[in-house]
């Protein structure tokens, strides 16, 4: 059975900006619940220390390394938490993350939380997803 998303949003002024209030998924047949992906290389080690922009696009590509391996996509995310260490630097640099989920034509329902640090005190975002395929 194929997955089907319906799009929920009382106001229209999130979609506008790129993500709905909520999602109805059914036909469900695989969940994969996906741990935050930062700026972290192959090898484990944070890069692009103080580069918010290079940080999110590194953590986008982690989170769909990560999904390519369950054999889903970015046009797969059902939810996106994102958490950041500077919520107005990460503001300067949302087309990044807008640009991407825009080109799989997705647009998960996102929580943005600003936190005090994250796992590395270098690192800027973290990006926390949840697909159904």
């Amino acid at each position: 059975m194929a997955v089907e998303r319906t799009p929920v949003n009382p106001w229209t002024w999130s979609a506008e900006l790129g993500y709905h209030q909520g999602e109805v998924v059914t036909g469900q047949s695989r969940t994969l619940y996906c741990a935050g992906q930062t700026s972290m290389n192959g090898d484990g080690k944070p890069e692009h220390a103080g580069d918010m922009a290079a940080q999110l696009a590194l953590s986008l590509d982690n989170l769909e390394a990560v999904l390519a391996e369950a054999g889903m996509t970015l046009a797969h995310l059902v939810r996106l938490n994102v958490y950041t260490t500077d919520v107005d630097l990460l503001f300067q640099h949302y087309g990044v993350l807008a640009a991407r989920l825009g080109a799989a034509r997705v647009a998960p329902p996102t929580t943005m939380l600003g936190v005090s640090r994250l796992a590395l005190p270098m690192l800027l975002v973290e990006l926390e997803g949840t697909a159904v395929a």
